[in-house]
């Protein structure tokens, strides 16, 4: 994927749990919302099996989650590198048994999920880990599982974050995913208008 590759300026960042960790510190974290993201809250009003496994990677301050919750669902991971996030959910979640909140790297994590939740973890991380990012979801996720949510459909100067196309996207997730759906959102907040892709993605079997 070499047109994928990020540019020499971003590609300096040492993106790691230090570089995150500062970033909250600093409170620097203008990809938060402050609430879950639209379509992703209308793709989750539309789920029926309220016991499907759920993981969130790169999970932040986890509003998706916490609508996740609010909404009955029983079986939720969020995952996050940077300390302070977690620590603040651990804290929001200490008595909800439907949670699991872990403190690590999502490609060392291990589990078996119906579902992941894409938000803003895929543009944090730099266009070369993407074909990784692909194949370790295609690894977590269970026969027929989804990977949904939003990728940005625009480039930026530098990064993070980190854009990209539709026509790139297809190509990075032909060989281990079926496509469900990979459209421009029609509700995006305002200043994401007609910059996101909503995308519902089949995990392939490749035996």
């Amino acid at each position: 994927m070499s047109d994928l590759k990020c540019s020499d300026t971003s590609c300096k960042k040492q993106l790691d749990a230090t570089y995150w960790e500062a970033q909250y510190k600093a409170k620097s974290t203008g990809w938060d919302l402050g609430q879950v993201s639209p379509p992703i809250q209308e793709y989750i009003d539309k789920i029926t099996d309220k016991k499907k496994r759920i993981l969130i990677p790169g999970c932040g301050n986890s509003y998706e989650a916490e609508y996740l919750l609010e909404h009955g669902f029983t079986n939720i991971t969020v995952i996050d590198i940077a300390p302070t996030p977690v620590t603040v959910i651990k804290e929001k979640f200490k008595n909800n048994p439907n949670i699991q909140i872990v403190l690590g790297d999502f490609f060392e994590h291990q589990g078996n999920y119906d579902l992941i939740i894409e938000q803003t973890f895929f543009c944090a991380l730099p266009p070369t880990l993407r074909e990784k990012y692909v194949w370790k979801m295609h690894q977590l996720l269970a026969e027929d599982g989804i990977l949904a949510g939003l990728l940005f459909n625009r480039t930026f100067d530098s990064g993070p974050p980190f854009g990209g196309s539709k026509e790139e996207y297809e190509k990075l997730f032909a060989d281990a995913f079926d496509f469900i759906k990979m459209d421009l959102c029609d509700n995006s907040i305002a200043p994401r208008a007609n910059s996101e892709l909503f995308i519902e993605l089949k995990k392939k079997s490749l035996t």
